[in-house]
């Protein structure tokens, strides 16, 4: 693998540094013949297999309509639901963070009841952003990408085929 050429003289001058341990992820070194990176030296390019982890997919937790109260039929139902709980529940801890959290389960139960809980994940991802002026533009853009694609293509192409 020549990486430097100059006249006469060639040599391999250029390396690509690889800890230790993911010597055996390189799958291929090469020279890339007519693309000079820097005059007189060949592009040395690496195929290199990397570990790629598994996105865990997140157990889905329903989750509580809250703002249904802000409808007034489902506000002053819950106010009264929160009002008679409290009433009889009994307030036996001496603790502030243990009546607290005795409060909250009021609150969350009670709302579970009046709000209902969301039965499923979102089937599609929010794109509130997404029209049809971005869309154009990625059509456009997209296009100019393939043009470009082809081009480039064809000019290595051609200075395969005239060495």
């Amino acid at each position: 693998m020549v990486t430097y050429a100059a006249g006469s003289v060639k040599s391999m001058v250029d390396y690509i540094i690889v800890q230790q341990h993911d010597k055996a992820k390189v799958r291929n070194v090469m020279v890339i013949p007519n693309e000079e990176c820097v005059p007189k030296h060949k592009l040395l390019a690496m195929d290199m297999r990397l570990n790629t982890t598994k996105k865990l997919h997140k157990k889905f937790e329903p989750r509580v309509h809250v703002w249904k109260l802000k409808e007034e039929k489902t506000c002053e139902e819950y106010q009264g639901m929160v009002k008679d709980k409290v009433a009889e529940a009994e307030w036996k801890y001496p603790d502030v963070n243990e009546h607290w959290q005795q409060m909250k389960n009021i609150l969350m139960e009670t709302a579970q009841v009046t709000c209902e809980l969301s039965k499923g994940p979102c089937r599609y991802k929010e794109t509130w952003w997404w029209n049809e002026e971005v869309a154009e533009a990625v059509r456009e853009k997209k296009k100019k990408y393939e043009n470009w694609e082809k081009r480039t293509l064809n000019r290595g192409v051609e200075g395969v085929q005239e060495e």
